[in-house]
């Protein structure tokens, strides 16, 4: 690691900046009172969106292979089918999903203490965002949260040729903002990608957000700072770059 002060910021979306888990509890929460209310289903209302939710963690999603809408929207048709037997019921699927769908999107923004953050950060440093996942959700994501304007570019994996931790994707991040490894840091919330990416990457270091405070498996990749909210960064960055000073 080289004596030098942190150039860049790779921000992680989902969970990091904008609450992607709490967004979504909202969406299901949606579906359970339309299909409570309006179809008067009883506990399978809850069933079904437990289904979803697993279907939805267990989602490799390759790009080019299935449209995303097709997709989720088959997930809320077997779970209904699991749930309620009897023939598959696609209409009621779609509309599950794209209320699921639209009250995720109204509930995914940007904090107004996380704006000032990136605002401040800017100053001193280039910001990327660097997210994964499939090209359609996660511009949805980003119009949404309307967060392009705190950034000076911003790359989403179901683009690029490989995601996170794929050290390419970061070596392409790096290039864009003219940097090198050594400049940067990764921030971000899951450890096998963020972390690990980055860690894979040579990056001058990892932050992981860990906002319950669980305890990593012993396999797992180990951080270089562990935070528990994103906006302990600019007292870290500090650090971090005090560190360098002291050493030098």
């Amino acid at each position: 690691m080289g004596l030098t002060r942190v150039r860049a910021i790779f921000f992680d979306l989902d969970n990091t900046l904008i609450d992607t888990a709490g967004a979504s509890r909202r969406g299901m929460l949606e579906v359970i009172k339309l299909l409570k209310s309006k179809y008067h289903y009883k506990e399978e209302a809850e069933i079904i969106c437990d289904k979803v939710q697993v279907k939805l963690s267990k989602e490799c999603f390759h790009p080019y292979s299935t449209c995303i809408t097709d997709l989720r929207t088959s997930h809320w048709e077997e779970a209904i089918q699991e749930t309620k037997g009897g023939a598959n019921n696609r209409k009621l699927a779609e509309e599950c999903y794209f209320l699921w769908k639209s009250t995720r999107l109204q509930h995914m923004t940007l904090a107004e203490d996380i704006k000032a953050m990136l605002t401040d950060l800017r100053k001193e440093v280039r910001l990327l965002l660097l997210t994964n996942g499939d090209r359609q959700t996660q511009r949805e994501k980003i119009e949404a949260c309307a967060c392009q304007s705190y950034f000076d570019a911003i790359v989403v994996g179901g683009e690029q040729k490989e995601e996170k931790p794929a050290p390419s994707i970061f070596y392409h991040c790096c290039d864009l903002l003219g940097v090198q490894p050594g400049d940067c840091v990764m921030v971000g919330d899951t450890l096998e990608t963020d972390i690990q990416g980055g860690l894979n990457a040579g990056l001058k270091a990892t932050i992981w957000i860990n906002k319950n405070g669980i305890a990593p498996l012993t396999s797992s990749p180990i951080p270089h700072y562990i935070v528990s909210s994103v906006l302990e960064l600019p007292a870290l960055l500090q650090n971090i770059d005090d560190k360098v000073n002291m050493s030098a």
